[in-house]
């Protein structure tokens, strides 16, 4: 069972549609997706009230549906930790090996993605820059990042990625405005296909 409370959730926003669990870190967070306003929640919290802390949410590049090739989720990168904050600790390799999984909740469903990848990438958004819909560039970008060997970028060699999976990416600052940090992983469970 879904261990999230939809219903009360979305009487409070309406634009909550998921839950993000990345457990090792401090992510646990209900995912928005704003209608008439992409960036709305940069600097929104859940209440709607303006805040630098903003909330996790996706922009109308994705379905809401977590289908697509890849959906990529935002999140500031705050020095508390909260939101997107704990993430930099996939730089380190050990606690990359140790903390490996993503859990994605969505009434009725639950997801969980393996992660594959964490390195820092440039600025450019990656729904808007790739065409996912051609299957040689869903290759060529799982290709890219296979073959990432920055400072701090870890990687799962091991792990087998495809052009027919769905891969999910959370997206967050660095302090420098050119590069984001992203961490990635390929969806290995989704209860609706169990059924």
């Amino acid at each position: 069972e879904t261990p999230v409370d939809f219903v009360e959730l979305k009487e409070k926003n309406p634009d909550i549609y998921a839950w993000i669990n990345v457990p090792g870190t401090k992510v646990d967070y209900p995912v928005l997706r704003c209608s008439f306003d992409n960036p709305y929640y940069l600097n929104h919290t859940v209440e709607k009230k303006k805040s630098i802390y903003g909330s996790i949410f996706t922009d109308d590049c994705n379905g809401s549906d977590f289908d697509d090739f890849n959906t990529v989720l935002y999140g500031h990168n705050m020095k508390n930790g909260t939101m997107f904050g704990s993430l930099r600790k996939y730089r380190d390799k050990t606690f990359f090996k140790k903390n490996q999984y993503i859990n994605v909740y969505m009434p009725g469903r639950i997801m969980k993605y393996q992660i594959f990848a964490a390195y820092v990438w440039d600025d450019r958004h990656i729904l808007l820059n790739f065409d996912f819909g051609d299957e040689n560039v869903r290759e060529e970008y799982i290709d890219m990042i296979f073959s990432t060997r920055k400072m701090n970028a870890n990687i799962n060699g091991d792990l087998a990625v495809t052009k027919d999976d769905r891969i999910i990416t959370l997206s967050t600052c660095t302090g420098n405005d050119k590069e984001r940090y992203l961490v990635q992983g390929v969806l290995i469970y989704d209860s609706r296909e169990q059924q």
